[in-house]
């Protein structure tokens, strides 16, 4: 499943072709992905122009001009191609089923956004912008971890008296948004921490980080930014070309 790295690097290969952009009509070739699209889907996305395209965790949002945002989430095998023949540059070339092609955005530009997903585990909501942090799939999700807030202090509070594996606390979406297994795996190793280590034995009984707690948040963002600087890892159609 796409992770933090994969998502960011999907957003940065979008946002040149989609923000600034007019979404000029909307095909659906199908009622559902994961979920059904929301009612109007298609006519609601039609004629509004691209203000921003951000990431929160593993979503994509893009800021609409009617105070909406597109949110977009890639489940297991979702992806996106600018054009036919235009890959971009946050995916490898490979052969296209156009089977799997489940959603078309048609760009004023005359370029299209096409979303392939062969499980569809996928999905796309559209959620008042003003009130995303407040949404179900938002509210609880925990910090961002390479925007400064993720300290050893933050992990000592989350973790001291737990007796689950530092593993399972790290890829839980309320403590820290966007990692997965891959990356968790790495970065504990990294920080010379068993996964299965008991998290509240990594603080002290003050509560206060221990040497090896105190390692893995930079232990996080290394293993973030490298994968980041690679294109991602998790699956081909999210890496660096």
């Amino acid at each position: 499943m796409p992770e933090l790295p994969e998502v960011e690097t999907v957003r940065r290969g979008l946002a040149p072709a989609l923000v600034g952009a007019t979404i000029e009509r909307v095909e659906l070739r199908r009622h559902d992905l994961r979920f059904p699209f929301p009612e109007r889907f298609a006519a609601r996305l039609q004629d509004r122009r691209v203000l921003d395209l951000r990431r929160r965790a593993k979503y994509l949002l893009a800021d609409l001009d009617d105070g909406h945002s597109l949110i977009m989430h890639l489940g297991m095998s979702g992806s996106f191609r600018i054009d036919e023949e235009t890959p971009g540059a946050f995916h490898h070339k490979r052969d296209k089923n156009a089977a799997h092609d489940h959603v078309v955005l048609h760009l004023d530009h005359g370029r299209r956004i096409v979303y392939n997903d062969p499980r569809r585990f996928g999905y796309m909501l559209l959620i008042a912008t003003q009130a995303i942090d407040e949404d179900k799939l938002f509210r609880g999700l925990g910090v961002e971890p390479l925007n400064g807030a993720l300290d050893a202090a933050l992990l000592a509070r989350a973790f001291r008296g737990r007796a689950a594996p530092a593993k399972a606390l790290l890829l839980d979406q309320r403590l820290i948004a966007g990692l997965g297994n891959i990356y968790v795996c790495e970065a504990l190793h990294r920080a010379h921490i068993s996964p299965l280590r008991a998290a509240g034995s990594l603080v002290t009984a003050s509560g206060r980080p221990t040497a090896a707690l105190a390692r893995l948040p930079e232990a996080i963002k290394d293993v973030l930014t490298d994968a980041l600087k690679a294109g991602g890892s998790s699956l081909r159609d999210h890496r660096q070309i």
